[in-house]
């Protein structure tokens, strides 16, 4: 499976085929370009790990939610997890059957599972006994059944990044382990519930093999012994998380093979009574799908040296991409323009936004730059453009899909008229006029030039 689909071709980085270049001149900087050839290799070849076993690939929504991206995974036959009903409908309205959505997340609200229990999703994974109690009501009122899964919090140390480490003890996530057989035993006594599985998710990108042998050895313990009291437990979800390789100069941080980490699951199925056999599994990759596929493209607006760093100011920010002001997250990076020699300089990357956290990178060797250069901010396309804002009145980046040769705007970019378009003035405050020479010119006025106009054109 080809690692990237950006390469550099004639001297010039291209998406496939398509000269970055060209993109930036027509849509513009900053923005996002996705390879629709890496989405669907990266799927295939998750996929694939898992022949063989009654497995549905259900895409973590939350990676990167651009209808063009759920849609390409969608045609593949994946499935998908989502953590919101706003989520649900996005992966509905992409094509995603609801009998392929699995509906996560600690907070859904009363209104969150109507919605989800009309549209007939896959599953609720339920992460706590109040959450059980309240799809209980909201079925029973609406006479339906809701499939549920159990999350149960394992206590497992994914040996992540603190703030997205889900499977600990002391983390929001999930149903204690130890308390999971009383739950099971509540969900059998209320109505409108079908208990139909367990399911674990220990954090996000997670290179570390050993976790995931923990954690789903515990889960199918937990299922041998609910079954063996009688529950009748046909489904097990083993979550996502697994990690990418974002400092491609050092390697570090790789992930597990896909077949040793697919080895966790088999292993995991292999303590159930005839190993497993007659046990649907579902998997939520998010970033491991979609990362490798995107970059964001930004270019040089000025080169300034002070007096103890050299800065690239560039047009992209953190309201574009807040991984690195957030996790302290390392994105590759290359310049579109391939440099003609080896040398570097140490910079920091920097954006316009009004706040020292605003950087793409720092202390980074990279080829030198000028003002006017493109930069392509790579393995971005996982927790990117669904993570930006409008800070600082920035209006959010196009996003473009490409496949081959030919390339397409899947997000327009934003519009300042639009956003400020969204907000809405209360009844005593009256619009403002504008004044002087900003000031709109009056019907009158206008008459009066229109005439002068057609007098001197006579």
């Amino acid at each position: 499976m080809t690692r990237t689909a950006f390469h550099y071709r004639n001297g010039v980085l291209h998406a496939e085929d398509v000269p970055l270049d060209r993109l930036a001149e027509k849509a513009g900087t900053p923005c996002w370009v996705y390879s629709s050839a890496t989405l669907e290799a990266r799927y295939r070849a998750f996929a694939g790990a898992f022949a063989g076993l009654d497995a549905l690939v259900c895409y973590s929504l939350k990676a990167n939610s651009n209808q063009a991206v759920i849609a390409t995974l969608g045609r593949l036959g994946a499935g998908v997890d989502v953590v919101s009903a706003g989520e649900m409908q996005r992966a509905l309205a992409a094509g995603i059957p609801a009998s392929k959505i699995v509906f996560a997340g600690i907070g859904k609200t009363e209104d969150e599972m109507v919605q989800a229990l009309d549209a007939g999703i896959l599953q609720f994974n339920v992460e706590s006994e109040p959450e059980l109690r309240l799809l209980s009501r909201v079925a029973t009122k609406r006479r339906k059944t809701a499939p549920v899964s159990l999350r149960v919090n394992p206590d497992v140390d994914a040996r992540t990044h603190a703030k997205i480490a889900t499977g600990k003890k002391e983390n929001k996530f999930g149903i204690d382990i130890a308390q999971a057989p009383a739950v099971a035993k509540l969900a059998t006594t209320l109505p409108g519930i079908a208990l139909q599985g367990l399911a674990v998710h220990i954090g996000s990108q997670v290179t570390d093999v050993d976790p995931y042998h923990a954690a789903f050895a515990r889960i199918g313990d937990l299922a041998r012994e609910l079954n063996s009291g009688g529950h009748r437990l046909t489904r097990l979800d083993f979550g996502g998380g697994l990690g990418v390789v974002y400092d491609r100069a050092s390697n570090s941080g790789a992930p597990p093979a896909l077949d040793s980490y697919a080895g966790a699951v088999r292993g995991a199925l292999a303590r159930l009574p005839n190993g497993g056999r007659g046990t649907e599994i579902v998997l939520a990759p998010g970033r491991w799908l979609v990362a490798e596929a995107g970059i964001l493209l930004t270019r040089v607006v000025y080169m300034k040296s002070g007096t103890a760093k050299r800065f690239a100011i560039v047009d992209a920010a953190m309201n574009d991409l807040i991984r690195p002001t957030l996790y302290e997250a390392h994105h590759p990076m290359r310049p579109v323009t391939e440099p003609a020699s080896p040398g570097t300089e140490i910079v920091d990357v920097v954006g316009p936004v009004c706040e020292t956290g605003d950087f793409l990178a720092l202390d980074r060797p990279l080829p030198p730059l000028r003002d006017g250069d493109l930069l392509a901010i790579e393995v971005a396309g996982a927790y990117g453009a669904v993570m930006s804002s409008s800070y600082n009145a920035r209006p959010l980046a196009p996003e473009l899909l490409v496949r081959g040769d030919t390339w397409a705007v899947v997000r327009p970019r934003q519009t300042v008229e639009s956003l400020i378009g969204l907000d809405r003035l209360p009844p005593w405050i009256k619009p403002a006029r504008p004044k002087g020479r900003n000031r709109a010119p009056t019907k009158k006025v206008s008459r009066q030039r229109n005439n002068k106009h057609r007098r001197r054109k006579g």
